[in-house]
């Protein structure tokens, strides 16, 4: 009887040891998942694209710049960096094998960004949020809200920080025209926000969308 009950004992303690087990091997890792706020029709990740492939820490963090359809993650803190690439990106669209976003997520078109910036349907405002300057932009039918840090950007000529807790600039994957100079991003500042042109090669935030 006693050996029936430690061998029952152990069996129930194998099993409980494996579903533990199982259930720490599927906990999501939050460097490449994100729950995503719907805004406006569009999900949207809550934190910016850091290295390639992987989430910021927070919303408010910072992540990396990218120049348009390259994978290359570039600092979005440092005062200066090293061989920046001054040539112009090439291609009709943002690439998948040169989108940085997490699996499962791309970088968002214009279309994606107009609609994030459609005033009748999401309100937007200048604001501070846990220390770190940026915009909120909320959903005037839900309330969901999401917050973009004012990170500056890098210029295309040397890549030098600029307007760091300015303003921000957003890559979209639309391009604008056929000598490939141009591309559209998402722009904003205390004045208020956009969506117009760039050069590519300008390092850029990435806040992406969920991939359909």
């Amino acid at each position: 009887m006693k050996k029936t009950f430690l061998k029952f004992s152990l069996h129930v303690i194998l099993a409980l040891f494996a579903t533990i087990t199982v259930a720490f091997a599927q906990k999501p890792d939050p460097k490449t998942t994100d729950a995503g706020v719907v805004i406006n029709g569009v999900k949207w990740a809550t934190r910016n694209v850091d290295t390639f492939g992987t989430f910021a820490e927070k919303p408010e963090s910072a992540g990396m710049f990218y120049q348009w359809n390259r994978p290359k993650a570039w600092n979005a803190t440092d005062t200066t960096v090293t061989s920046w690439d001054a040539t112009v990106p090439t291609g009709t669209t943002w690439e998948k094998a040169n989108d940085p976003s997490p699996k499962g997520w791309r970088v968002p078109t214009k279309a994606e960004q107009d609609k994030l910036f459609d005033t009748e349907k999401v309100t937007n405002a200048w604001t501070i949020q846990n220390g770190v300057i940026g915009r909120e932009f909320t959903d005037r039918a839900t309330g969901n809200s999401l917050f973009f840090p004012a990170v500056g950007y890098r210029g295309y000529s040397t890549g030098t920080l600029y307007y760091a807790g300015v303003l921000g600039y957003y890559w979209s994957s639309t391009p604008y025209d056929s000598v490939e100079v141009r591309a559209y991003r998402a722009f904003f500042d205390g004045n208020g926000a956009n969506v117009g042109l760039a050069y590519r090669r300008n390092g850029f935030s990435v806040r992406c969308v969920l991939a359909e």
